[in-house]
């Protein structure tokens, strides 16, 4: 008797939103996967456990995480047409170390009656805007991929007067979470903010509570671009194990977490951008606009995330 087909994955996902894509894939495939839920450590976990590491496949949030685990040597390439036909270059590894499977834009929350249809990420620096700008703290990981990308596009000199000016135009200190952004918008406190698009399908929704409701009708999206560029996006992803024992049908799931169903329910699950072209995003999400993504590879703007951070503390962001 052959045995089932089995896998393991190893993630930072919450599992709310894992779950519902390992069931559907294993109720396609009959091949069973075993999840292990890690808030942090996973790359560590993976690197001590060495050749003897049951992991599969590694799933986490954030390119620059992913492109880490690459460094770590814990990873192992994956040629797969299936996966390169739905997924746009700049969105996966050059060498198939790791593959975006779902995206969130870094966009601008906006007050209702803001006469604001487009922006660039540039303005941001533009006086008109001084004491009008909330954001989160400059050493936030979301807002550091941000910088770094603004540095993929200008250079560092560009971005430190930029940053300069933009931590002028800052309404309160650099601080608290995206949300925030929305809640001081109602509160009169900042014109516009700079935040994630999916917080808004989270408020809107109802998820985070009666008050987020009331944040987000305060507020309208605009998707920013940089001036040569697209919109800056940021993905969840996954990489195959170094190690893994099950290659073959990691391989699969990961396949599976392109195809039209996975990511519908990606966008359903938290309110992500679907990778794929052709699958729509959640009718909150897409209310936006088109989103049209930057075309700078992820794994390039990654390699300018240390200098980013540098040029936070240097310019004094988050004082």
């Amino acid at each position: 008797m052959v045995s089932a087909a089995e896998i393991n994955i190893y993630t930072t996902r919450e599992p709310q939103l894992i779950q519902p894509l390992i069931e559907a894939f294993t109720a396609s495939s009959g091949t069973k996967v075993n999840a292990v839920f890690l808030k942090d450590g996973l790359a560590e976990r993976v690197a001590t456990e060495g050749e003897s590491s049951p992991a599969d496949l590694l799933m986490t949030v954030d390119a620059g995480n992913l492109v880490d685990l690459v460094e770590k040597g814990i990873t192992q390439p994956v040629d797969s047409a299936v996966l390169s036909d739905a997924i746009p270059e700049q969105l996966r590894d050059a060498n198939g170390h790791w593959f975006g499977l779902s995206m969130r834009a870094r966009v601008i929350y906006a007050a209702k009656d803001l006469d604001l249809a487009t922006f660039n990420y540039e303005e941001l620096a533009d006086p008109k805007w001084k004491g009008k700008i909330c954001i989160r703290s400059g050493q936030h990981p979301y807002n550091t991929a941000l910088f770094a990308a603004y540095l993929a596009h200008h250079g560092a000199e560009e971005t430190e007067k930029w940053l300069t000016a933009v931590k002028d135009n800052l309404a309160r200190k650099a601080a608290g979470g995206d949300r925030d952004g929305a809640k001081d918008i109602l509160g009169g406190i900042c014109d516009i903010a700079v935040a994630n698009s999916y917080y808004v399908g989270l408020m809107r929704s109802g998820k985070g509570g009666e008050d987020q409701v009331k944040w987000a009708e305060a507020i309208k999206v605009v998707l920013p671009t940089f001036k040569d560029g697209g919109t800056q996006v940021n993905i969840s992803g996954a990489a195959v194990a170094k190690h893994s024992p099950n290659k073959a049908d990691a391989v699969k799931f990961l396949e599976y977490l392109v195809s039209d169903e996975a990511q519908k329910i990606y966008a359903e699950a938290n309110y992500e951008y679907p990778v794929k072209v052709n699958v729509a995003a959640d009718p909150i999400i897409a209310s936006f606009g088109e989103l049209k993504i930057d075309s700078k590879p992820l794994s390039e703007v990654v390699s300018h995330r240390k200098q980013a951070s540098e040029l936070v503390d240097k310019v004094g962001f988050d004082n």
